[in-house]
């Protein structure tokens, strides 16, 4: 089965173009040109597997709508790559901390859009599998169901993004090991080039908020990186 990219983009020459690429690539394309029709898209029956949204659209910005789309659960962990004509720093950052996974500042290249694309296609692998055959997995407050990609912080679940799940699957996967960002960028992200290590830092930063107390187990290595604890810290009162 092909996966369903969505996109949201108000410059209809350029809707076009991605169709005819993205469905000569395989893809099955559904499109919008304002905010609130793509997230009524995103939130309909045929859920996308990815997201293409631009900054810039007549009644929304792209930050609002990866804003809601990011507040629902139906679409919280879907994918979003957002596409701009703006290619500041701060922009990038600011569309991190909303939830996007990735970024391309307009012109762009077709063929790293498409790399990239694939990318992120290929880390979230497996998000759609089946919760009855859950793999459990636990780490002091932390409860994770693997298959389900699903998280749970002291008995309550969590929504993470593809991206923000991944980091944090990675973190438990390599306990007590330092995690240089140039590291983390080939691992979690899967590739090394046009991506700044700021990018690492904001994803950490909403992971650490979203899981609570169990936050403090990823800690910072100022000038190196990262590393997650080897082991939970005891609980107070325990023996």
């Amino acid at each position: 089965m092909s996966h369903h990219i969505l996109l949201i983009e108000d410059e209809s020459d350029l809707v076009q173009t991605l169709r005819y690429r993205l469905e000569k690539e395989g893809y099955q394309v559904s499109a919008s040109l304002t905010g609130q029709g793509g997230i009524a898209l995103a939130q309909g029956a045929e859920r996308p597997d990815l997201i293409l949204l631009d900054l810039m659209l007549p009644d929304l910005p792209g930050t609002e709508v990866c804003r809601q789309l990011r507040a629902e659960k139906s679409t919280g962990a879907i994918p979003v790559l957002m596409l701009t004509a703006k290619g500041h720093e701060i922009d990038r950052v600011v569309g991190f901390e909303l939830g996007a996974d990735d970024y391309m500042a307009k012109p762009f290249s077709m063929r790293e859009l498409l790399l990239r694309i694939r990318a992120i296609l290929r880390r979230s692998k497996g998000r759609k599998a089946s919760a009855g055959n859950p793999t459990w997995r636990g780490f002091g407050p932390i409860k994770v169901d693997e298959a389900g990609r699903q998280i749970w912080i002291e008995g309550e679940e969590v929504v993470l993004t593809m991206i923000e799940f991944n980091l944090l699957m990675h973190f438990l996967n390599n306990k007590g090991q330092v995690q240089t960002r140039d590291a983390l960028l080939a691992q979690v992200w899967g590739y090394r080039e046009g991506v700044s290590s700021r990018t690492v830092d904001t994803h950490v930063k909403r992971l650490r908020a979203k899981i609570g107390i169990a936050g403090t187990f990823i800690e910072t290595l100022r000038g190196v990186g990262y590393r997650f604890r080897r082991q939970p810290p005891t609980p107070k009162g325990a023996s």
